[in-house]
């Protein structure tokens, strides 16, 4: 009877995941794919030893200098999105701390604020030399910092001789 009544009373941990929408293998033409201003975009490289480099706008491919390094930390790629995401982070908190809706409404609410024009959209790119940890960091970084567009996407040679260039000096 103990066990019967533990097996029902108690929950079973339910494992955290993440949703992705993965991009179809099916060829594009150029008027089909999605462009994104300058002005949004941010560009984040993931490389080896847990380190991570970031642009904006379009790559300067000729001045490695455009090319940033940040870290993992608080004051580091969370810093540098939450920048970048004051008008829709202010926003969200205003819906959270007014508290008068459901949360099916807050979800709702806080899909469109992220949808807004100038919320950025991040890329995300990943060296042969990242592990899975460094994904999942940035990936997490996402959420938490309300970003609601972001994309992974192969590295770039050009992204490669960024990073080339900017450790070697």
């Amino acid at each position: 009877l103990l066990i019967n009544f533990f097996m029902l009373a108690t929950s079973m941990n339910k494992p955290q995941t993440m949703e992705i929408s993965m991009p179809t293998k099916d060829k594009v033409s150029e008027e089909e794919q999605t462009k994104i201003q300058e002005s949004r975009a941010i560009t984040v490289l993931l490389g080896k030893d847990d380190k991570v480099y970031y642009y904006t706008g379009m790559p300067n491919y000729e001045d490695y200098t455009s090319l940033k390094r940040t870290n993992y930390g608080p004051d580091g790629l969370r810093a540098l999105l939450m920048q970048r995401n004051q008008k829709v982070v202010a926003e969200l908190k205003k819906q959270k701390l007014d508290n008068k809706i459901s949360d099916e409404d807050f979800k709702k609410r806080s899909a469109e604020i992220k949808d807004d024009k100038s919320s950025p959209i991040v890329v995300i790119k990943a060296t042969d030399d990242a592990t899975y940890k460094n994904l999942i960091d940035a990936l997490d970084e996402m959420a938490i910092c309300s970003i609601g567009k972001y994309a992974i996407d192969d590295i770039a040679e050009g992204d490669k001789w960024l990073i080339e260039n900017l450790e070697s000096g």
